[in-house]
């Protein structure tokens, strides 16, 4: 037994002293390449999921591109209690803001910019891209209303462009981007600036919200204008003033030559066509259907 003992002693030893030549051999290594140690995941981490030592470890990273906010400490950083606000893929650096520490609860404010706001807007089906619209989708805000100064009636909506290029954070509780299949909500958050959480609560009481899916890599804003009932075509016939040579040729009935001084007043609507000085006049017919 003593023997045993002695020769796993010496076991223990040489194994150890086998790591501790590699670990020496890898800091040679970086730092005559330049590099540094940074915390990636060892395994994919989900929205929510507990950050432990057993899904991270340490790799060499150039020290000249380490991200802002990476992690040196693998055990300092499972000891904190932390989850992932977003997904982390494997050998992805574990970055500050993308983790946090309530009470092992991931927060949505800690994943929030210091200049924004996040705001809640109802939608449905409709004004929600049927479910298409996922969080971290972004869209433009578009607003029906009442113009102001109209009736009730439809002939006074307009529907305008309110916020554009804003990300969405949330479909109702679920915030994980890596959930793209669709979900039909009532309530959509988005990111916006102080201004802009205003208007989307003033608008909320005004008019009808709806959301317009754009794709991501779209940064082109500012080029749109209200809609009202006259963009959608369809309306009342009007009477459009035409040249005098076009006039000329659909009227088929002998112009009526009548004096200025002299002149009586018409039975019928009239046109006056001037060719050169001379005015004449044209009785305009009814026809059934007008």
């Amino acid at each position: 037994m003593g023997v045993a003992a002695l020769l796993g002693l010496i076991a223990i030893f040489l194994v150890n002293s086998w790591f501790s030549g590699v670990e020496k051999q890898q800091e040679k290594v970086a730092e005559v390449h330049g590099l540094t140690k940074v915390v990636v995941a060892r395994q994919p981490l989900q929205f929510g999921s507990k950050v432990t030592a057993e899904s991270l470890r340490l790799v060499n990273w150039p020290r000249d591109s380490v991200p802002n906010g990476a992690f040196d400490n693998v055990d300092k950083l499972a000891a904190g209690n932390h989850v992932a606000l977003r997904s982390i893929a494997v050998g992805e650096p574990v970055l500050s803001d993308r983790v946090s520490g309530v009470n092992g609860r991931a927060t949505i404010s800690a994943n929030i910019p210091k200049e924004l706001r996040a705001v809640s807007i109802p939608i449905t089906a409709v004004t929600g891209v049927s479910g298409f619209v996922t969080s971290g989708d972004v869209v433009d805000i578009m607003l029906t209303r009442q113009m102001p100064g109209q009736d009730n009636g439809q002939q006074g909506k307009v529907t305008s462009v309110l916020l554009e290029n804003v990300r969405v954070i949330g479909i109702n509780q679920r915030a994980n981007e890596n959930a793209t299949e669709p979900l039909v909500g009532d309530t959509a958050t988005v990111l916006v600036d102080q201004y802009g959480a205003q208007r989307l609560v003033l608008a909320q009481q005004t008019g009808t919200l709806s959301l317009a899916l754009r794709n991501v890599e779209d940064q082109v804003v500012g080029a749109t204008r209200a809609v009202t009932v006259r963009d959608l075509g369809g309306s009342a016939p009007r009477f459009v003033a035409r040249s005098p040579r076009r006039a000329t040729a659909r009227v088929r009935t002998r112009p009526r030559i009548v004096a200025s001084k002299t002149r009586s007043t018409p039975s019928a609507p009239t046109m006056t066509v001037v060719r050169g000085t001379n005015p004449a006049e044209y009785e305009v017919k009814h026809y059934a259907g007008w």
